[in-house]
């Protein structure tokens, strides 16, 4: 027998581990990269605008890395509902 689970939207534990920590590897290489551009624009004493820099490029980086876990989440749902329709002999002719 198949094991039955409850129907639910919310996408597997792990894939929403995953999803948070590819939003946290995107905001620091995001950090790095807007640190590194503010740095190799600047001379003499430039720590608040290499903060700057650093803030604006993890802030950035890690938004868009969100949206797109969003939307692959929400596409591994839809998948998921579709083949379980299918499973249960609902899919469309």
């Amino acid at each position: 027998m198949s094991e039955q689970r409850p129907l639910s939207a919310i996408p597997p534990v792990a894939a929403r581990i995953i999803a948070f920590v590819v939003i946290l590897l995107g905001g620091l290489a995001g950090g790095l990269i807007g640190y590194a551009l503010v740095d190799l624009q600047c001379d003499g004493d430039c720590a608040v605008p290499k903060g700057i820099g650093l803030l604006v490029g993890a802030v950035m980086s890690a938004g868009g890395m969100a949206i797109v876990s969003v939307l692959a989440l929400r596409a591994m749902g839809e998948w998921r509902e579709i083949s379980d329709r299918e499973r249960a002999g609902h899919a469309p002719l």
